[in-house]
């Protein structure tokens, strides 16, 4: 098998590198490719079978990525709840610590689209010894998410080393890593990583995938290597127009994942991220898509739909209405649409 840095190594970085392999006019992407950068290393590459497929539309600039004059460079005010650079601190119990810059392949719907990739995302060991100093110093954290660019695509003794100075602190009870290489490039899971992750428990992994054509043999492969090792593996999609908005799609790819221990986590409505705005769907078409998959699927592929809000506001659930009244009974909608009711216990809160 072909080492994961090689892989990397021989990425497609232009449009005119990609016109090597698909017949279109690499001129109308160069503008958006000076704008945002472009990496899709040649596994993934590989998956691509046409021009705007979904996994073209996932990986390849649009002109319409600089032509968006609807969304804001950072929706989530990531910026302004950074107590120190690099670390998030939205919820009073638990923070985000990015700690790489740079991902196996750039995602034109990425969150942090406006620095990802690029000299704006300042990275340093320094950096992350003041994150990590700051959570040593707030002790009502108990969980810590790493996140990035993509934490993997450190080494193997820089992810050991940076677990071990994080799980040394007596406060913190779980770690996170949110990473998409499973999907972007699953040669970066070996058994030496997994076992790596494996000493640092609890440990848990998020990771990312948005359509069933990436759900290959070596994926599958990455994510029990993971599960093997006693990572519990959770996936968190994006609602994508054209990629992956209608139930079909999602129920294919939410069981799945059920297939290769993966348990469908969230799936995100889109955040107000510049230069996103055409994958962007209208919360109606989740909250439909809601409705078509619960009860028709095994719970365990049933996701939480949600919005991160604007402005560090946090997750909401976005559900199917379901409820008529409550009051001595609840009355409700079943996932068929029949009627039903259930008789209340005690006084309302």
């Amino acid at each position: 098998m072909t080492h994961w840095k090689e892989i990397l190594q021989n990425s497609v970085n232009s449009p005119t590198e990609l016109a090597r392999h698909f017949d279109f006019d690499c001129n109308v992407l160069e503008a958006t490719n000076a704008s945002f950068p472009m990496r899709i290393n040649t596994y993934y590459l590989s998956l691509i079978r046409s021009v705007n497929d979904p996994l073209w539309k996932q990986a390849v600039p649009s002109p319409l990525e600089i032509n968006d004059s609807i969304c804001i460079p950072d929706p989530l005010a990531e910026e302004d709840l950074s107590p120190v650079p690099n670390l998030v601190h939205k919820y009073p119990d638990r923070v985000l610590l990015l700690v790489a810059s740079e991902c196996a392949m750039y995602c034109r719907f990425c969150t942090r689209k406006r620095k990802v990739g690029t000299p704006k995302m300042a990275i340093t060991e320094k950096s992350i010894e003041e994150g990590i100093r700051y959570i040593r110093e707030n002790p009502e954290i108990r969980e810590v998410l790493i996140s990035g660019g993509d934490p993997l695509m450190l080494s193997d003794k820089k992810l050991d080393s940076l677990l071990g100075r994080i799980r040394a602190i007596p406060s913190v009870e779980v770690i996170r890593i949110g990473t998409r290489m499973p999907c972007t490039l699953p040669m970066r899971i070996t058994k030496e990583l997994a076992a790596i992750f494996a000493k640092h428990h609890p440990l848990y992994i998020n990771t990312h995938f948005n359509h069933p054509d990436e759900l290959t043999k070596e994926a599958a492969l990455a994510c029990t290597t993971l599960a093997n090792a006693g990572i519990p593996l959770g996936c968190q999609t994006v609602l994508l127009k054209g990629v992956n908005d209608n139930a079909a799609i999602l129920k294919k790819l939410f069981l799945g994942l059920l297939r290769i221990r993966v348990k469908p986590y969230y799936l995100f409505q889109g955040d107000l991220t510049k230069g996103t705005n055409h994958f962007r769907t209208h919360s109606s078409t989740g909250i439909k898509i809601m409705r078509e998959l619960i009860g028709n699927i095994s719970g365990m592929a049933v996701p939480t739909f949600a919005l991160d809000a604007p402005g560090g506001k946090g997750k909401i659930p976005l559900t199917p209405d379901y409820i008529l009244s409550c009051g001595d009974e609840l009355l409700f909608h079943n996932y068929r649409g029949k009627f039903c009711s259930y008789p209340e216990n005690g006084d309302s809160l």
